[in-house]
């Protein structure tokens, strides 16, 4: 039978991916709706946002310090082994991107806000295919996260480059618009803003990418070493 020791260890980890999941579901349901209203900004889609996206903010970061306090206090216990304690140290790192990204969803929800007042009818090109990006790499770094999934987590380290694309070219458009029409600067900037938010998304779940790979598979893929390590990881037969 197992020991009383193990029994509470199972239920601090239980609960610290309860915490995690849940923590990581709701930040992915705001950004999905700061996105969608970023893709058609009005006044009826900048209203919606009180609700879906500041009002949550506030639990987000109560999430943040719930996982800290939890994790510290498995840590104490001593017990446990070392894939539990990258375990541990991961969803505190996790936790941390999670709580930037809400962050970041506020902050392309003011922009909407501001360009609701503007009465902006046209998006710029790239942005929704830009957004759509984004989205998948939030969504695969948070299903590496619930499934321990590195194949899911190698995607997300790969596609970082197309959202580095889309916002070079995003931003090479709109400063051909505020050149062309300095009337409409204004509203070009709220986009330069809102695509550099949604590049820090696309940063932030690569590190949460990289902090299951970490966890799952005990490598440091981090700071140029991605693709290589993560590939042997996935594909050992490829070394043969």
């Amino acid at each position: 039978m197992a020991s009383s020791a193990s029994k509470i260890q199972t239920v601090y980890e239980d609960v610290l991916a309860n915490y995690l999941i849940s923590m990581a579901r709701t930040v992915e349901t705001s950004v999905g709706s700061a996105l969608d209203a970023l893709l058609r900004p009005n006044l009826e889609a900048a209203a919606q946002l009180s609700s879906k996206v500041f009002l949550v903010e506030p639990r987000v970061n109560e999430f943040e310090i719930l996982i800290d306090d939890h994790a510290v206090r498995m840590l104490r216990t001593g017990l446990l082994d070392d894939e539990e304690i990258r375990r541990v140290v991961a969803s505190q790192k996790i936790a941390n991107d999670l709580e930037r990204i809400g962050d970041l969803a506020v902050n392309i929800s003011e922009r909407v806000i501001s360009l609701a007042g503007m009465n902006v009818m046209e998006t710029p090109r790239d942005l929704e295919p830009m957004a759509g990006a984004v989205r998948g790499m939030l969504g695969r770094s948070l299903g590496a996260l619930i499934f321990r999934n590195v194949v899911l987590a190698g995607e997300v380290l790969e596609a970082d480059d197309v959202v580095d694309r889309y916002r070079d070219q995003i931003f090479e458009h709109l400063l051909s618009r505020m050149t062309e029409e300095p009337g409409q600067a204004a509203p070009q900037l709220q986009f330069v803003l809102a695509t550099r938010y949604l590049e820090r998304i696309a940063d932030h779940s690569t590190n949460i990418a990289e902090d299951i790979i970490f966890w799952v598979r005990g490598l440091d893929v981090r700071h140029g070493r991605t693709r290589m390590v993560v590939e042997e990881a996935n594909y050992p037969e490829k070394r043969n």
